[in-house]
């Protein structure tokens, strides 16, 4: 569903992305880790188009994102931002519905909140907290909300950018499960960066290492802990010691 080949990107002096090669399957869940100014987000970045890389290709679907359609490529892909990045000024079922309500997949406004309701109830969330706003909710029910929105659009696309940062190992545990039946349910093709490997374990079929660049080490999940990767093995069992630099 996505490739990345040979992608490349800088700023100034600042080489982020050094030559990424990347596929991830149709219908896979692919977690990309790697330490924090590693490129992950920019990667992600530079597959929506938000971000234009300096050289490479990268296709998804059999097109390339350059020359794709802008309102119709975009409108494949669902996003849980990092910080939920809620409207505080709109109701939930608004936020739910936002791309809904507006663009090339505009609905009536009755029809686009009773998907959103529907969507609030798959993630856990009782009809009442259609009308509240995000400042009433707890940091869970604002990532919830946020996954809500995910998916309110039906999207082949899913990505996942730091799910359960801020959040106790306990919601941690019910967004990761969560994450993970929903794009089961749905067979969408999901992206995932992040830090935290109890949700790389939960989430991931397949799992790639960035560092310095370039992917390190890509490989299905059950194979992540026998790797022999010295990258991956340093990082994953949160070792000071390795080819892996503390920063100080």
């Amino acid at each position: 569903m996505i490739e990345l080949h040979d992608v490349h990107k800088a700023f100034g002096a600042n080489r982020v992305l050094r030559g990424v090669n990347l596929t991830i399957p149709k219908g896979e869940s692919m977690v990309i880790i790697g330490g924090s100014g590693t490129g992950k987000s920019i990667a992600l970045k530079s597959i929506l188009g938000l971000v234009k890389p300096d050289q490479g290709q990268i296709i998804v679907d059999g097109q390339d994102v350059d020359k794709a359609d802008r309102d119709a490529f975009l409108a494949r892909f669902g996003m849980l931002f990092q910080g939920g990045a809620l409207f505080d000024s709109l109701p939930v079922w608004q936020n739910v519905a936002f791309r809904l309500t507006r663009g090339t997949l505009k609905r009536p406004k009755s029809e686009a909140r009773e998907i959103a309701i529907e969507k609030l109830r798959r993630v856990g969330l009782k009809p009442d907290v259609a009308d509240r706003f995000p400042a009433e909710l707890s940091g869970g029910m604002q990532k919830r909300v946020g996954l809500a929105r995910a998916i309110a659009a039906e999207p082949e696309i899913i990505f996942f950018d730091e799910p359960t940062t801020g959040l106790d190992p306990i919601m941690s545990g019910v967004i990761n499960d969560l994450i993970r039946e929903i794009v089961v349910e749905m067979g969408a093709t999901a992206m995932t960066i992040t830090h935290d490997m109890s949700s790389v374990r939960a989430i991931a079929d397949r799992v790639a290492m960035l560092h310095d660049g370039v992917i390190k080490w890509t490989g299905p999940v059950a194979e992540m802990d026998a790797s022999g990767d010295p990258y991956l093995d340093q990082f994953i069992h949160g070792r000071a010691t390795g080819p892996i630099e503390a920063v100080r």
